[in-house]
């Protein structure tokens, strides 16, 4: 889940969080990879479950079933107000879509965004999944969308800036033709689910927060078919493509190490990074 317009501050959304850039200690790092094992295990699980006439409410049920049974807590389901454990948003929705009665159509791709807790630290990532056979068109911005946060990943070394992620991953949508998401961006991640710093998905190399070992931020670029303007539907949450085109979203919680980025949150698409 990104932090945006309709997000609150990371200052405001955990009590034991005082804003500023954290360094996370071993145990917290370590509490964080159970927790991002779990979001992984549940990304497999929902990938290997969507198909033609689910609904996205029938995904919910299966992550919160699936977070509970591993001893994790869904991050999201509260989080000022949200109503459910992840979010999963359909075709030109972007982000932050509720599960509900909307039916999984063949051809449709469907974003799911997963949170888990466990010991107070918490693991965040998102896919976009295919239902069923989708356009070369679909296919080709969910893959274009996935490569571009392996590029922000790279970018993410102790040393460098903020702003190198944020260049790469809009050199890389820029260069395909796809409007690059600037309302809604990654985050700093940890005992809150928006901490400090932001993480733009376009920006200048070289600029912004230094990344510095035992920092732990989610990466999560956002692609449209058509230009980055976004709008918020009337549930106050679920955003949308502004003229109404697909959208693909990707993420993945990240540690920085002294020997570079370390996924956080693995599961079948990302077992290593090359």
């Amino acid at each position: 889940m990104n932090r945006g317009r309709n997000v609150e501050t990371a200052s405001n959304s955990a009590s034991n969080y005082s804003g500023g850039i954290t360094i996370k200690s071993p145990q917290e790092l370590d509490s964080m990879r159970r927790a991002g094992a779990v979001v992984g295990a549940v990304i497999d699980l929902l990938k290997a479950s969507v198909e033609p006439g689910m609904t996205t409410k029938d995904l919910d049920k299966l992550a919160y079933k699936e977070i509970t049974r591993r001893g994790a807590k869904p991050t999201f389901k509260g989080y000022r107000g949200f109503p459910a454990s992840i979010c999963t948003s359909v075709n030109e929705e972007i982000v932050h879509g509720i599960p509900g009665k909307r039916v999984l159509r063949e051809g449709d791709i469907v974003k799911i965004d997963v949170g888990a807790t466990i010991e107070g630290m918490i693991g965040d990532a998102a896919v976009s999944i295919a239902v069923g056979q989708v356009t070369p068109e679909a296919a080709a911005l969910m893959d274009d969308t996935r490569l571009s946060l392996e590029a922000g990943i790279e970018a993410a070394q102790p040393g460098g800036r903020v702003g190198d992620i944020g260049a790469a991953v809009q050199a890389y949508g820029e260069s395909r033709g796809y409007g690059v998401v600037r309302e809604f961006v990654g985050h700093g991640v940890g005992r809150a689910l928006h901490e400090d710093p932001q993480v733009p998905n376009y920006g200048q190399a070289g600029m912004g927060p230094l990344l510095r070992v035992g920092m732990c931020i989610a990466i999560e670029p956002m692609f449209n078919m058509g230009d980055w303007h976004t709008k918020i539907l009337d549930d106050e949450w679920t955003v949308v493509t502004a003229d109404g085109k697909l959208s693909a979203h990707f993420e993945h919680s990240i540690a920085i190490n002294e020997d570079g980025p370390e996924i956080l949150t693995v599961h079948s698409q990302y077992r290593s990074i090359d």
